[in-house]
Order: structure tokens, then sequence, then C-alpha cells
């Protein structure tokens, strides 16, 4: 069956966003952040790792325990208790917890990491993370301060806490996307963190994917990312 997506015109806000801000004038405003903070390099070509990334259905199946465990801590607290099934979920008020947007809410986290090939440019003051299939992230740092982009379809929020990149998104419908880049110490693993928070769940959603440095090919390879078989490349007939 289907499931009604009750995030569906954010979905439609969120693939045309990166139009909307370059095409409209923004408004920038930046904040203090901690003076300790200090940019690491991302540079350079990055594909995704299954094997040590997060799996968006065990994931979902965590939220779920976790929204349930809560509803029921509340009618418990408040004197009413409630019994719930192996598939049913105890929302709260109004549409709160509902089926609906707890699925809604892994769906965005599912639209919003699946990018397989990432390339990432990067100064003194700058970052643009080219992402396959999705639009780029772009963000302006300068020491102790965030940027924010006032934009028609939300607020966006960059910046470095210590050693990682932050990118929020404030969208309609009480919806927020958090990406959080950190490089592991050998420089060879990014993982980007990505956390979906709603008003309408009463737990956040996060998905950490991890990629790896690899080198593009230009001799008549194509190669892409696969769940089953992992990285496939195939020959190109030249031009």
């Amino acid at each position: 069956m289907n499931t009604a997506n009750p995030y569906r015109l954010t979905l439609v806000l969120l693939s045309v966003l990166c139009l909307a801000a370059c095409s409209s004038p923004p408004q920038q405003r930046r904040a203090a952040i901690n003076q300790t903070d200090r940019a690491v390099n991302f540079s350079g070509f990055w594909e995704l790792d299954y094997s040590q990334s997060d799996n968006i259905q065990d994931n979902l199946n965590a939220l779920v325990r976790d929204v349930r465990q809560q509803s029921q801590q509340r009618a418990q607290a408040s004197g009413v208790y409630q019994s719930a099934g192996p598939g049913m979920i105890i929302g709260g008020p109004g549409d709160t917890n509902s089926g609906a947007s707890i699925i809604g809410l892994a769906q965005m986290a599912d639209l919003v990491t699946q990018s397989q090939l990432l390339e990432i440019t990067q100064d003194e003051h700058k970052i643009r993370v080219k992402r396959e299939e999705d639009y780029a992230l772009t963000c302006e740092f300068y020491p102790g301060q965030y940027h924010t982009v006032e934009t028609p379809l939300g607020r966006e929020i960059c910046g470095w806490e210590q050693h990682q990149l932050i990118f929020k998104t404030l969208l309609p419908e009480g919806l927020t996307i958090q990406q959080v880049l950190s490089l592991a110490p050998d420089g060879q693993r990014l993982n980007i963190a990505t956390t979906v928070i709603s008003d309408r769940v009463t737990s956040p959603f996060t998905v950490n994917r991890v990629y790896v440095h690899y080198v593009p090919q230009d001799d008549g390879y194509s190669c892409k990312m696969t769940i089953s078989k992992g990285r496939v490349c195939t020959t190109e007939k030249s031009r």
C-alpha cells in the first residue's frame, strides 16, 4: 500500500532549491561562532561506500521503536494505558507521530542522501559540494562566522563547528534538514550525517553516509555504485 507523503510540497520545493537560490538576490547574514573552529579540506572526488553507510530501513525501524516508546511513556505518565501491536504506532496530539509523518521523514532523508558520487572544490573562504543527480551544497565561510542566506523557499545556514562543516536548511511545513560533513583522521573517509527534523514527529531521523576517495576515469569507462554489486564499471564507445 502506498503511503501519502505529508511533505510532498516540500519535496518539490527542495528539488528546485538551488535554482531558486541562484535566481533570487539573497539576503546574507553572518553570526559569530566559536573562534577555535577551523576548516579542514574536503576537496576531491568521493564515492559512496555502502558497507560503511547506514541502512534507511534499519534506521526507520529504530525511529518507530523510539516513537512508540515515547508514546507509551506519555500514556503511562497520564494514567491512561494504551496497547499497540507490532505494526501500530501510538500517535500524539493531532497528526504528531502518525505513520504517514514518520515514513515521510524517512523518505525525505532518503531523497537528500541518494548521491553516490561527490565532487568537492574548496578554497580559503568557499566550498562547493557537487552531488550526483542533486543540487550542489555551497558555503562561504570566514573565521568565527556563520553564513546565512534567505531564499523564497526558506533559510540556509552554514559554517564550521570545530572541524565539522554544517549545512542547515529551514523549509516550510516545520521541516529542517541538517547535513554535517566530517573527515576521518587519515583523510580517506568522508562522513555526511543527514538529520531531518519535523514538528510532526517527536524524534529526528538521521542517516550517515560514508564516502571514500576515488580517481575519476576518463579512458572509456563509466562507473556507478549499486547496492547489490558495489562499484560497477562498463566500457563506453568512443565518440
